[in-house]
């Protein structure tokens, strides 16, 4: 069986960003992960603050293969040193972490650095330091970032003519209002409820990628038009 390519680290076809959430009671990160996958993730990012290391470790080696399989990107969320360790695409970092330029220092040039950034001046120092990507949000209010408050669609905007590197947009994103955002300049759009928290995984995130490809091509019609 020939499996799909790899996508490249500049994101060119990145539409959905999928982070996990905690599996309900008798269900999987495996099932959760294959089923977003299935529907069109194009990156699936493994966030689990609970496990040790070496249940981490486990945790994704089993799912490298069945993004591998599925040929979406695997980042793993603040363990840089388990991202090393099992060979992942890549990592993503916050602003507490560590600094994107020691996590480049630590993998090197051919793994992935993505950063949650909330302001430009913090994109900007991202890019600087040699992230591949940045995360711009929470967008909306979100529980999943109860901390922060929300940037809005401006400052989307801002990413979108301001960043020499790619964004996703997080935080309070569905359906109902994912057309705005790629209104407002987002080609990649990152979910963790909304995919990996509702009860058809497969079809959530078939929905929402088809949604961002349409709003996308509706987007830079109306742009030709102007």
């Amino acid at each position: 069986m020939v499996h799909p390519p790899k996508r490249l680290s500049t994101f060119t076809d990145v539409s959905l960003y999928c982070i996990t959430t905690a599996p309900d009671k008798g269900q999987s990160y495996a099932a959760m992960v294959e089923a977003a996958c299935a529907g069109g993730a194009d990156v699936i990012q493994l966030r689990e603050k609970s496990m040790g290391s070496r249940e981490l470790f486990n945790l994704c080696r089993e799912l490298k293969v069945l993004c591998d399989k599925a040929g979406s990107l695997f980042i793993l969320n603040d363990r840089v040193d388990v991202a090393v360790a099992a060979d992942l695409d890549g990592v993503h970092v916050g602003q507490d972490d560590l600094p994107v330029e020691q996590v480049r220092r630590i993998l090197g040039y051919r793994k992935l650095i993505g950063c949650s950034t909330h302001s430009i001046e913090q994109a900007f120092q991202a890019q600087t330091e040699g992230a591949d990507y940045v995360s711009c949000g929470p967008v909306f209010a979100t529980p999943t970032k109860p901390d922060y408050a929300p940037v809005g669609l401006g400052l989307v905007k801002q990413y979108r003519t301001m960043l020499r590197i790619p964004f996703v947009a997080i935080g309070g994103i569905d359906t109902t209002n994912l057309d705005t955002v790629v209104r407002a300049g987002a080609d990649r759009v990152a979910v963790v409820r909304a995919v990996c928290g509702a009860k058809d995984v497969e079809l959530s995130a078939r929905q929402f990628k088809d949604k961002i490809v349409q709003c996308r091509r509706e987007r830079n019609r109306e742009f030709v038009r102007k």
